[in-house]
């Protein structure tokens, strides 16, 4: 048996944050969504669907994995917009006897097909997205399995999802809690809440808060003196937390970031930078992000009504109060920028200057606040985060140049929708 995990016709939802990663390589809580459907199934054989634009980069980085192929055998499809849960559990446990489609208000969650059905339709899903269309005549049947629609869903959820990875963690560490190094002067509370990972020190004046939930550090990070922690809190392996950084709650920090200043209620990937003082809140930000000293963002309307959100060209209402700021990969911050609620930059941005950007600003725009915007040109933008990588020792490959221009030639139509420049 196998398990594909798939992406369906809604990926793009998630713009601008999924323009470099399929919408399961997104983080939620400690570990990516495709990362806690694996968990499900730890003997089977994976593949991972994606859109084709994707497909040379992730075989490139799953190179263990099979991306877009398939063997004739029987198959889970599973929808990489999942958030494993206790339900998803109980409904993949077992292998069903006969081909079902399991979904939830019209949107596929999970298939399970034979053989000859993966003989069928394998070249379909190969080139296209998994629709509704492809599982036609099998039996169907209603399930309760959270299936996100936008990213602020993984904003409003990661807290719990920091709380239910801890359990998953703390058993894999079969009791041994603490591996790091805690320096004299550090104050835990709630220390059975705490997971320290192997290589991590943690500086004296810090203080760790697990009361209102826990605290999971990973290997080889580094937290400087008078930082104050309040989980439910994740930080990645090799981050490292600036002195006097204040992380609350429901927030998580992915590999080799470094950050300070004030986070609360954010996910922030791999490889990004928030060194300094200024606030992100209930916000969502990709890989390779710098953001400028005394960079803020607003996560409340004055009026305390629900935020609206540019989603695929139209403004949506979230129905919450607390919406931040969504960032795309690459995209950087001049110093004393100021975003305001809901706001979506694209991939590959330089923002600089003082006042507000507009609340929507398209993949690759290049500008002064104050003034204008511009197209940043992808020769330029390329250089750019070839020098960036660089310096973290991470390889440029051909398949991510090819992924890079590809995006840049996908976003065109969108900047010239934007009128901005």
């Amino acid at each position: 048996m196998q398990l594909c995990i798939f992406e369906d016709q809604y990926f793009s939802n998630f713009f601008p944050l999924v323009y470099f990663r399929p919408v399961y390589a997104l983080r939620s809580g400690p570990t990516k969504l495709r990362e806690k459907i694996e968990r499900l199934f730890p003997k089977t054989s994976i593949v991972y669907h994606c859109r084709h634009a994707l497909t040379d980069y992730l075989r490139e980085v799953h190179h263990d994995r099979y991306v877009n192929e398939f063997s004739e055998e029987p198959t889970w499809f599973v929808n990489g917009r999942v958030l494993a849960d206790a339900n998803l559990h109980h409904l993949l446990k077992g292998t069903p006897k006969r081909e079902t489609v399991y979904s939830r208000e019209g949107n596929i969650v999970a298939a399970f097909v034979g053989v000859e059905f993966v003989r069928s339709m394998k070249q379909r899903v190969l080139t296209n997205v998994v629709s509704e269309e492809m599982f036609d005549g099998l039996a169907g049947e209603e399930v309760d399995v959270v299936l996100l629609r936008y990213p602020w869903e993984l904003v409003q959820r990661n807290g719990e999802e920091i709380r239910n990875d801890f359990l998953h963690l703390a058993k894999k560490m079969r009791g041994k809690k603490i591996l790091g190094k805690l320096l004299p002067g550090t104050h835990l509370l709630n220390k059975p809440e705490i997971l320290i990972g192997k290589g991590t020190v943690v500086k004296p004046g810090v203080v760790l808060d697990a009361e209102q939930g826990p605290i999971i550090l990973g290997e080889n990070v580094t937290v400087l003196s008078n930082a104050v922690i309040e989980g439910p809190v994740f930080i990645g392996n090799g981050s490292n937390i600036k002195a006097g950084a204040r992380i609350h709650g429901n927030s998580s920090i992915g590999e080799m970031c470094k950050v300070g200043g004030e986070v609360e209620a954010s996910t922030i990937h791999s490889y990004s930078n928030k060194q300094h003082d200024g606030y992100l809140g209930h916000s969502y930000l990709g890989s390779w992000i710098n953001i400028g000293a005394d960079t803020n963002n607003s996560d409340l309307k004055n009026n305390y009504d629900t935020v609206h959100v540019y989603v695929n060209g139209t403004s949506v209402d979230s129905n919450l109060q607390f919406i931040g700021l969504f960032m795309g990969d690459h995209s950087k911050t001049g110093i004393n920028v100021m975003f305001d609620t809901g706001t979506v930059v694209g991939v590959s941005c330089n923002v600089y200057g003082a006042g507000l950007p507009p609340k929507y600003l398209p993949s690759f725009s290049w500008g002064n606040v104050a003034s204008s915007f511009s197209a940043y040109r992808l020769e330029k933008s390329i250089e750019t985060a070839q020098r960036v990588m660089a310096r973290r020792k991470v390889k440029w490959s051909p398949a991510y140049e090819r992924l890079f221009t590809k995006v840049f030639e996908e976003t065109v139509a969108d900047r010239a929708r934007a009128r901005i420049f």
